[in-house]
Protein backbone atom coordinates (compact mmCIF):
# COMPACT_ATOMS: atom_id res chain seq x y z
CA UNK A 1 0.00 0.00 0.00
CA UNK A 2 1.06 3.15 -1.00
CA UNK A 3 1.19 5.58 1.68
CA UNK A 4 1.59 8.94 0.22
CA UNK A 5 -1.32 7.92 -2.28
CA UNK A 6 -3.82 7.45 0.70
CA UNK A 7 -2.50 10.74 2.62
CA UNK A 8 -3.41 12.69 -0.91
CA UNK A 9 -6.37 11.28 -1.03
CA UNK A 10 -8.05 11.51 2.60
CA UNK A 11 -6.41 15.47 2.01
CA UNK A 12 -8.52 15.40 -1.69
CA UNK A 13 -11.56 13.68 0.61
CA UNK A 14 -11.00 16.58 3.51
CA UNK A 15 -11.20 19.69 0.54
CA UNK A 16 -13.85 18.24 -0.66
CA UNK A 17 -15.68 18.22 2.57
CA UNK A 18 -14.91 21.41 3.44
CA UNK A 19 -16.47 23.01 0.08
CA UNK A 20 -19.38 20.62 0.37
CA UNK A 21 -19.96 21.70 3.68
CA UNK A 22 -19.16 25.35 2.84
CA UNK A 23 -22.13 24.45 0.33
CA UNK A 24 -24.90 23.13 2.55
CA UNK A 25 -24.43 26.14 4.71
CA UNK A 26 -25.69 27.71 2.08
CA UNK A 27 -28.06 25.72 0.75
CA UNK A 28 -31.49 26.42 1.80
CA UNK A 29 -34.77 23.54 2.83
CA UNK A 30 -38.50 24.55 3.38
CA UNK A 31 -41.14 22.93 5.61
CA UNK A 32 -44.56 23.91 5.76
CA UNK A 33 -46.76 22.94 8.80
CA UNK A 34 -50.20 23.27 9.25
CA UNK A 35 -51.43 23.23 5.67
CA UNK A 36 -49.17 25.60 4.74
CA UNK A 37 -49.86 27.86 7.92
CA UNK A 38 -46.22 27.67 9.00
CA UNK A 39 -43.68 27.85 6.44
CA UNK A 40 -40.14 28.17 7.75
CA UNK A 41 -36.50 28.04 5.68
CA UNK A 42 -33.51 26.95 7.67
CA UNK A 43 -30.38 26.53 5.74
CA UNK A 44 -28.83 22.48 5.47
CA UNK A 45 -26.34 23.59 8.67
CA UNK A 46 -29.69 24.08 10.86
CA UNK A 47 -29.83 27.74 10.88
CA UNK A 48 -33.72 29.29 10.30
CA UNK A 49 -33.39 32.28 7.85
CA UNK A 50 -37.29 33.18 8.26
CA UNK A 51 -40.84 31.83 9.35
CA UNK A 52 -43.92 33.15 7.47
CA UNK A 53 -47.32 32.93 10.06
CA UNK A 54 -50.68 32.96 8.28
CA UNK A 55 -52.74 35.72 9.87
CA UNK A 56 -55.42 33.07 10.20
CA UNK A 57 -53.70 30.91 12.92
CA UNK A 58 -52.94 34.35 15.49
CA UNK A 59 -55.21 33.93 18.01
CA UNK A 60 -54.61 35.80 21.16
CA UNK A 61 -57.05 32.71 22.93
CA UNK A 62 -55.10 30.22 21.31
CA UNK A 63 -51.06 30.72 21.71
CA UNK A 64 -50.32 27.16 22.34
CA UNK A 65 -51.21 25.98 19.09
CA UNK A 66 -49.36 28.81 16.87
CA UNK A 67 -46.39 28.01 19.62
CA UNK A 68 -46.92 24.10 18.84
CA UNK A 69 -47.42 24.77 14.91
CA UNK A 70 -43.78 26.88 14.92
CA UNK A 71 -42.07 24.93 16.65
CA UNK A 72 -43.41 21.62 14.62
CA UNK A 73 -42.05 23.90 11.68
CA UNK A 74 -38.61 24.71 12.61
CA UNK A 75 -37.49 20.56 13.89
CA UNK A 76 -39.21 19.49 10.26
CA UNK A 77 -37.03 22.41 8.27
CA UNK A 78 -34.07 21.42 10.33
CA UNK A 79 -34.58 17.76 10.08
CA UNK A 80 -35.11 18.30 6.50
CA UNK A 81 -31.26 20.14 6.56
CA UNK A 82 -29.82 17.17 8.30
CA UNK A 83 -31.03 14.67 5.37
CA UNK A 84 -29.91 16.82 2.57
CA UNK A 85 -26.40 16.98 4.40
CA UNK A 86 -26.07 13.41 5.14
CA UNK A 87 -26.79 12.27 1.99
CA UNK A 88 -24.54 14.83 0.30
CA UNK A 89 -21.72 13.50 2.81
CA UNK A 90 -22.42 10.09 2.04
CA UNK A 91 -22.03 10.65 -1.52
CA UNK A 92 -18.32 12.39 -0.90
CA UNK A 93 -17.28 8.97 1.55
CA UNK A 94 -18.81 6.74 -1.02
CA UNK A 95 -20.78 5.42 1.98
CA UNK A 96 -17.42 4.92 4.34
CA UNK A 97 -19.51 5.44 7.22
CA UNK A 98 -17.83 8.84 8.58
CA UNK A 99 -19.64 10.35 11.39
CA UNK A 100 -20.81 13.86 10.60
Amino acid sequence: MNIQKLMKQAQQMQAGMAAAQEELSRKTVEASVGGGKVTVVATCAGDVQSIKIDKSVVDPEDVDFLQDLVLKGVQEAINKGKEVSSTEMKKLTGGMGLPF
